[in-house]
């Protein structure tokens, strides 16, 4: 299977650590925009590995300077795992079987191949990834009863700890520094019109929220780091008959409320993507 999807990000202000919102500075332009090329096959009945190497551009002008990079962002190679041996999909309820969903397990990590504080980057409109490796392990459940899906999924990742000697261009003393661990939620909901070619579209709006713990810097928390961000989305796709090609649009929004993220910026994302089953 092939997926490709293009992103263009729009940042307006953000949450501090106390979780209280500002603004950027007046006049500022802030985008970021990812081409996420990926790739997965199925290796087994149950068993399925993808790759995601992403490319990006960032476009930004804030007080008074303009500065664009581009450069790879970090890769992420997954393996995931159905635990059904039927599909459970159904267009109605005839017995408690027909309410059993469908599980997946899976693991993922982030190799860190973009443009980092802590490696090449030498200021903060120049990152284009995190700069740690880190290991994420997820559960979701989904239940469909034509035309209705409910989903639900928590992934729990884990940072590599590394050393570090760099700090935006400049050059420190030696220390290892550790990020928080990652959990982040998801609840969504979708509905599906079929048409009468039997290609449908579907409809999908999902909540998020994502954690991330205080960081630790040679052994010590830093109470500074750590942060949290939900969002709402919806996402718009078309598939034709036996979803061998599916197109998708996308909208997702942090929601500006005081409290509802912090040390995260605000941002507006727009998505769309392509997507082809061999």
């Amino acid at each position: 299977m092939l997926d490709v999807s293009f992103d263009m990000e729009v940042y307006d202000g953000y949450w501090n650590r106390e979780g209280k919102i500002l603004p950027d500075a007046p006049g500022s332009d802030l985008k970021q925009f990812r081409l996420n090329p990926g790739y997965a096959k199925r290796i087994a009945d149950r068993w399925q590995v993808s790759a995601v190497i992403p490319m990006v551009r960032n476009e930004n002008f804030y007080e008074n300077s303009r500065t664009t990079t581009f450069a790879a962002g970090d890769t992420t190679i997954s393996l995931l795992y159905e635990t059904f041996d039927v599909v459970t999909c159904v267009w109605s309820v005839e017995s408690l079987e027909d309410l059993v969903p469908a599980a997946y397990l899976g693991l993922a990590l982030t190799i860190p191949t973009g443009v980092s504080p802590f490696d090449g980057a030498e200021r903060s409109f120049d990152v284009t990834g995190r700069g740690f490796y880190r290991l994420d392990a997820s559960a979701s459940v989904e239940k469909t009863i034509w035309p209705w899906t409910l989903a639900l999924s928590y992934s729990y990742g884990i940072h590599i700890e590394r050393p570090v000697n760099r700090e935006y261009g400049h050059w420190v003393e030696p220390y290892n520094k550790r990020l928080g661990d990652r959990r982040s939620f998801t609840l969504a909901g979708g509905y599906t019109y079929f048409m009468e070619t039997d290609d449908n579209i579907t409809l999908t709006i999902s909540y998020s929220d994502l954690w991330e713990g205080t960081a630790t810097t040679g052994g010590e928390a830093d109470p500074a780091t750590g942060l949290r961000r939900r969002s709402v989305s919806g996402v718009l796709a078309f598939s034709n008959m036996d979803k061998s090609f599916m197109t998708k649009l996308g909208y997702s929004q942090a929601v500006k409320q005081e409290d509802w993220g912090e040390n995260f910026p605000l941002t507006d994302i727009v998505t769309a993507g392509v997507t082809y089953v061999f």
